[in-house]
């Protein structure tokens, strides 16, 4: 059956807010510097911390980075079968799996009270549920919508995991105050395990023969930049551009986990003389998370006007210039710059998110956007790599300012290889093969 309109239907609508507020679970990664902060002390690593943590360890700011670490890697790995499962069977069954993993990770992580049980349960279980279920709502939503709102689509339903450290964040750090690092843990996981079983039964796929409604007119950038053909995985895994995004991906991808691992410490050492930023640190992370959903609604919005290369270069190019700054900023520790080059920081990673997917879509079509864009995520998970090489920097040097300066060079390098990259020929690809090829 095919449903032709100038109007999405309405579960095109339901899947995207469904698949949000999925992600509004899933974005417990974005807080992870609320436990990490109060697990940090160097110098009583390895010493048992008393009262409504008691049981817990302190810990060094290499090891808070490696159940981090592991989360993202894992992610990254998982959102391949993860795309395959929303691909062949669907969005339910990926978001649901995918939220209990991250449900069970929490509960365990909070109950063993360990650094074992943080990398078992935040690290390999959790990363495993953000994995599966985030693969599930992106391609979802996507596939009800035309190109012309690929980049707006794709920013609201990933605004949901930027912008679940705004609630994650002071949540959980009411519950820990209050019930300790054990009680924040376990109660979030099953908060997150109610939400995403009852959000996941929302998500669907367009029926079979279902074409999105176009825009009468489009600009000559989406004419040029979209593909009009659907791309078997076979085609994708031998076309460099594919290459070419992830690279995309990760070297913008990991300026915003840098600071996303150490914002809620950045605010306590800036804000020091303030008593009630450094009482209130987490007041950087909630900010950081609402700017970060804003950037991925925005940015995919401005996208789908301006072109995904100019808006991937301009979000690049200002976030290098704060990243450079951040030195000095920590040095005369001004609050209110601050708070505007961590903005700027999470304004780019988050328009990261919602840019990469509409690439992806507009490259090689929607049909398979599960699976190429799951081949595509591995690059938000080698991004990694400077937030963990930043742990081992600190503990050295006592401050981060190599680790910034090395993040504003990667963004640079980032904006080159994307003006290298030009949209893929599906001929070149298409001769030969046995997958059943359509274009629309």
């Amino acid at each position: 059956m095919s449903s032709i309109g100038t109007k999405e239907p309405l579960n095109a609508w339901i899947t995207v807010f469904a698949g949000t507020a999925i992600n509004l679970c899933l974005g417990i990664l974005y807080a992870w510097s609320i436990w990490s902060s109060a697990l940090i002390d160097t110098e009583r690593a390895g010493q048992s911390m008393t009262g409504p943590n008691s049981g817990w360890e302190y810990i060094t700011n290499t090891q808070a980075a490696i159940p981090f670490s592991i989360c993202v890697i894992v992610f990254a790995l998982l959102m391949i079968p993860g795309g395959r499962i929303q691909d062949r069977f669907g969005p339910k069954t990926g978001a649901i799996l995918g939220g209990l993993f991250l449900a069970a990770g929490c509960i365990l992580a909070g109950l063993m009270k360990s650094f074992t049980g943080l990398v078992i349960g935040f690290g390999f279980l959790g990363g495993i549920g953000m994995g599966i279920g985030y693969a599930a709502p992106t391609p979802a939503a996507m596939k009800w919508f035309g190109p012309h709102k690929r980049g707006l689509i794709a920013g609201l339903v990933v605004s949901g995991y930027g912008g679940a450290a705004l609630y994650i964040a002071p949540f959980g750090q009411y519950l820990m105050n209050n019930y300790g690092i054990t009680g924040s843990f376990v109660g979030l996981g099953i908060w997150f395990a109610v939400i995403v079983c009852i959000a996941g039964q929302l998500l669907v796929n367009p029926p079979s023969g279902y074409k999105a409604p176009g825009k009468a007119h489009a600009s000559p950038e989406q004419k040029t930049a979209i593909t009009s053909k659907e791309w078997a995985p076979a085609q994708t895994l031998r076309c460099w551009q594919l290459y070419s995004l992830i690279f995309m991906f990760m070297l913008s991808t990991q300026s915003g986990l840098l600071i996303i691992s150490n914002a809620n410490g950045l605010l306590k050492t800036v804000g020091k003389d303030i008593p009630f930023f450094a009482a209130n640190a987490w007041i950087l992370v909630a900010y950081g998370g609402l700017i970060n959903a804003s950037g991925r609604i925005a940015t995919g919005l401005y996208s789908d006007k301006i072109g995904r290369l100019n808006a991937y270069c301009i979000n690049m190019g200002v976030s290098a210039l704060c990243l450079f700054l951040l030195p000095f900023i920590i040095k005369t520790q001004n609050v209110f710059l601050l708070f505007l080059a961590v903005g700027i920081a999470f304004w780019q990673y988050g328009g990261g998110l919602s840019l990469l997917p509409a690439f992806t879509a507009d490259f090689f079509g929607s049909k398979n956007l599960g699976f190429n864009y799951g081949i595509v995520f591995l690059g938000w998970g080698v991004g990694m790599f400077i937030p963990q090489l930043a742990g081992i920097i600190k503990d050295y040097t006592g401050n981060l300012n190599y680790a910034f300066y090395l993040s504003g060079t990667l963004l640079l390098v980032g904006i080159a290889i994307a003006r290298l990259t030009t949209k893929p020929n599906f001929e070149q690809f298409s001769v030969g093969e046995n997958a059943s090829i359509t274009s629309h």
